[in-house]
């Protein structure tokens, strides 16, 4: 079986982006801190971090609760005792698989949908206030090349851990 080809370095490109991707590499593990600093001063930030998990519930529709772990790539115990706080305080609820009886799927309440709405809410003002003295066009620019990023790293990961 053939090895797969070399993933391609810096020589590679005709200009020269080392110094570009050196920046970003010391950039993405300062930018998570910052992202654990402000999901630190969140009240309630285990809430927070259930509340998290049902972003894909609402984009994807209903999932099995093991398939959830795989796509937010968190464990499944760690996603069981969010899905656990998730049902107790009414926000999702489990629905009988109608593929497969024994297994059951997940669904977002209206509740957890209010709930959702008002986290996209908090986080929305508070970019609002991060970015306020940014151009539109900046704003643009960063959302466009943002989601690009992402989207990148995640095409980079296994198969099945982009599977959806």
């Amino acid at each position: 079986m053939p090895s797969p080809p070399p993933a391609p370095g810096p020589a590679a490109y005709p200009d020269d982006r080392t110094p570009e991707l050196h920046t970003l590499g010391e950039q993405l593990p300062r930018f998570m801190r910052v992202i654990h600093a402000v999901k630190a001063q969140a009240t309630e930030s285990r809430d927070r971090a259930a509340l998290v998990l049902m972003f894909p519930l609402v984009r994807l529709g209903p999932l099995r609760q093991g398939a959830l772990a795989e796509l937010v790539h968190a464990d499944p115990s760690t996603v069981s005792r969010h899905v656990a706080v998730l049902i107790e305080q009414g926000l999702v609820r489990r629905v009988a698989d109608a593929t497969d009886g024994r297994a059951s799927l997940l669904v977002v309440t209206d509740a957890g949908r209010e709930a959702l709405e008002q986290l996209r809410a908090e986080r929305e003002a508070h970019l609002a206030r991060v970015t306020a003295d940014w151009s539109p066009e900046d704003l643009r620019t960063l959302t466009s090349l943002f989601a690009r990023f992402v989207d990148d790293l995640a095409a980079s990961l296994p198969a099945e851990a982009t599977a959806v």
